[in-house]
């Protein structure tokens, strides 16, 4: 008689079985939802691989890729600022701690701006912005007659701007939208 030849055949890869993870598996392990993976996937941010029913199949390795995205993303980086690094890298390789490294101390200037811009924020809440609401005290006093308008649109004096030492030329009027509640001087109500 014949021997007789068991053949298993693995349609996916080289990779073990328990390091291929299912979208689900994936999604669940890095605590994100499993739409998110397909969008980072559709803005290629990752890959994943296809079993032969056609189901996304993903490795370990993916989960540092995840958490990489992540990171950049609490960092206030863009998906093409993200983008861009993880093309960066050799073979859309996973980055690696030398990656990351790397990677983070050219956004260090970009942190730091956003560190300044983030902590003038939180100093000025609490008083007028330049916003041109009007609706503070120290609005009389820093942004007479919204003064901060001709210096162009947002809050001015958040983007960094000083408010003017001696009052600055008189911005035209604003006109509010048709409907809106003016006091009986076409300002908002004051608040302290």
């Amino acid at each position: 008689m014949g021997a007789i030849l068991q053949v298993k055949v693995n349609l996916m890869s080289s990779t073990p079985s328990s390091q291929v993870l299912s979208i689900g598996a994936l999604a669940q392990r890095a605590g994100l939802a499993p739409s998110a993976i397909r969008f980072y996937e559709q803005q290629g941010l990752m890959a994943s691989q296809r079993s032969a029913s056609g189901q996304r199949r993903y490795t370990r390795a993916d989960l540092r890729r995840l958490a990489f995205i992540r990171a950049a993303q609490t960092l206030g980086l863009s998906l093409e600022e993200i983008r861009a690094a993880l093309a960066s890298l050799p073979e859309g390789r996973t980055p690696t701690k030398a990656d990351w490294e790397r990677l983070s101390r050219g956004w260090k200037t970009l942190l730091d701006a956003r560190i300044a811009a983030m902590t003038r924020l939180r100093d000025r809440l609490g008083s007028c912005i330049g916003c041109g609401c009007l609706s503070l005290k120290s609005c009389a006093l820093y942004n007479a007659d919204d003064a901060a308008a001709v210096r162009g649109p947002g809050a001015r004096y958040l983007l960094g701007e000083a408010p003017a030492t001696q009052p600055a030329a008189k911005a035209a009027p604003i006109t509010p939208p048709a409907g809106s509640r003016r006091s009986a001087a076409g300002r908002p109500a004051r608040r302290e």
